[in-house]
């Protein structure tokens, strides 16, 4: 008996594991929305370089992805929960209720997108480049995309709201 459950839990384990990379290999779906702008943005400038995405003169990027996108949160999430911009663009967030504090993945350090913990890039005096992270509550922020990738993010102070920046 013993040992059914044993290949039940392994079962399991395999089916899950295999809808994660299932899900992991599906390509986003570009939600955007643009409006508004916010003075209190930061903008990262890591010295990487453009890393194959060329610039056309219509203002967006060959991967046709745009420039910006505006995320809300309405006290218990955020919506939409991915968004696609280009290499260089910026994300609005903007709370319509409740406690908003953006952070980069995962919780509670932070590390996602620079490699630096919330203890270290939020400290005063920090002179890095700036993190994908608010470091205090507040009801927009504004952050702009040096890096290509997909990068995960939730509400500090709600960490099971969270989404997804895909930078192309």
């Amino acid at each position: 008996m013993q040992n059914i459950w044993i290949w039940i839990v392994v079962a399991v384990v395999v089916i899950g594991g295999g809808f994660w990379w299932w899900q992991s290999t599906q390509t986003p779906v570009a939600n955007v929305a643009t409006s508004g702008t916010d003075t209190s943005s930061q903008t990262v400038d890591t010295g990487t370089q453009n890393q194959g995405t060329s610039v056309n003169t219509s203002g967006g990027t060959s991967t046709g992805a745009p420039m910006s996108a505006t995320v809300t949160y309405d006290g218990s999430s955020f919506s939409p929960a991915s968004v696609t911009i280009a290499q260089g663009g910026s994300v609005t967030f903007t709370s319509a209720g409740g406690g908003m504090w953006v952070a980069s993945n995962p919780h509670p350090v932070h590390t996602g997108y620079d490699g630096t913990s919330m203890q270290q890039h939020c400290a005063a005096g920090y002179t890095g480049a700036a993190p994908f992270d608010q470091c205090s509550g507040g009801t927009s922020y504004t952050f702009t995309f040096s890096k290509v990738g997909s990068w995960g993010y939730h509400n500090h102070l709600n960490p099971g709201a969270g989404g997804t920046v895909i930078v192309q």
